[in-house]
């Protein structure tokens, strides 16, 4: 079967709760096909010549789909525009930038094309199980589009205190979502790191030619070259390490609710993910009773942890060379990890699912789905989970490393 044959196979609708009222952002919808958001943002602030640090929005919606979001600009026009892949359209002012907390939820519609006849039976038991005691609430893989070959977590060895080894993931390692002239970039930064004078003669004129500028006068003050890697960006190293221990805690939680005996895994960036073990009633009633909660986001700054789970916890982080005391971050005090909580289950609300038949001669149809998912949860993660057990998941063209083509924008 496919996913994302078009644009038009999955679309992603933004739903908030902010009207437009009075004040000095202006508020805009942002529908684009075939194009993330990044570049869509950068278009806007060409178009209109506006400095990046006046625009907000609440995240990154997928280039490989049909999606709407909302964005504000500081002071920012009071129109719109179209052309061939976005249109902005002007909504009204607001009193304060449009932030991730303004977005409730995002309303999916997707068509997954050529699904073999003899799957629909399991794939629609799959959907009533999922519908019943929930699909885990993984972080799936385009939260980690940051990490690169080495698989090192950038915001490990910051909270280390490496801070060269950390900005050299950010700005010199390979990373598979690398475009050609990045991969040119990279490559002079790696045969030459140190030899500040040089990088800084062959780089391209760039947010990375900056940081190496800064090294040519301060050949060692990594602590603040990394500093000067933009927010956003330092801000995404921080939350793809705090979501890969929440992911692998999560894991070893559900790897001794099934006694260790875990024989169903998801692939991922995090590793292998475990997934419960509900052969018998006596586990489902017990998965139902114990499961259905929220977990704080690993950081320093939580003091209190469900009974329990802490052990577990510190294990998780132990494999990285940290204790749960260490996941802070001494400078700058500009970047932190959130605060915040987690629900372990993630159920889709009013969801449809319908078939299509499009080809009788192979026996094949498609399957149109229909749901709503809360702020920070994965559409993919809910496909991913109903194909478990039967034939993988081909995309045409994957979605991991999202965030990491921001970071390639950016730097």
């Amino acid at each position: 079967m496919k996913l994302k044959s078009t644009p038009e196979d999955f679309r992603v609708d933004e739903i908030t709760s902010v009207r437009p009222s009075n004040g000095t952002h202006a508020l805009y919808r942002l529908t684009k096909a075939g194009l993330g958001t990044p570049e869509a943002i950068a278009e806007v602030l060409s178009r209109w010549n506006i400095e990046r640090r006046r625009i907000s929005y609440g995240g990154l919606k997928d280039r490989h789909a049909t999606t709407l979001q909302h964005f504000s600009i500081a002071h920012g026009p009071k129109t719109g525009f179209t052309d061939r892949s976005m249109q902005v359209e002007y909504l009204g002012q607001i009193p304060r930038p449009f932030h991730a907390k303004d977005i409730q939820a995002n309303r999916f519609e997707i068509r997954l094309r050529k699904i073999a006849t003899s799957q629909r039976e399991r794939l629609d038991r799959n959907a009533d199980w999922l519908g019943r005691f929930g699909a885990i609430n993984y972080f799936d893989d385009q939260r980690f589009g940051s990490i690169g070959e080495s698989g090192e977590l950038i915001g490990m060895h910051w909270c280390k205190l490496n801070y060269e080894r950390a900005l050299y993931i950010a700005l010199a390692e390979q990373n598979p979502h690398d475009r050609p002239r990045e991969k040119e970039q990279k490559e002079i930064l790696r045969t030459y790191w140190g030899q500040w004078e040089k990088c800084k003669a062959m780089l391209d004129r760039s947010h990375r030619r900056s940081i190496v500028t800064y090294l040519l006068d301060h050949p060692v003050d990594f602590k603040r070259a990394l500093a000067l890697v933009r927010l956003d960006l330092r801000s995404i190293y921080i939350a793809a390490l705090q979501s890969w221990i929440w992911n692998r805690w999560v894991s070893t939680l559900i790897d001794r609710f099934n006694e260790q005996k875990t024989e169903r895994h998801l692939p991922s960036k995090s590793g292998p993910l475990a997934l419960p073990d509900l052969a018998t009633e006596d586990r489902q009633q017990l998965w139902r009773s114990q499961w259905n909660v929220r977990l704080p986001l690993p950081s320093a700054r939580q003091h209190h942890w469900p009974e329990g789970t802490l052990e577990d916890l510190e294990s998780v982080v132990g494999e990285l060379g940290l204790t749960v005391r260490e996941l802070r971050l001494k400078f700058p005090r500009d970047t932190f990890f959130s605060r915040g909580e987690r629900d372990v289950l993630l159920f889709a609300k009013d969801f449809r699912a319908n078939w299509e038949s499009t080809d009788s001669k192979q026996g094949q149809s498609d399957w149109k789905l229909a749901f709503e998912l809360p702020r920070g949860a994965y559409a993919t993660m809910i496909i991913r989970q109903l194909y478990i057990e039967g034939i993988e998941l081909e995309s045409v063209d994957d979605t991991d490393g999202e965030e990491q083509k921001e970071i390639h924008d950016a730097i």
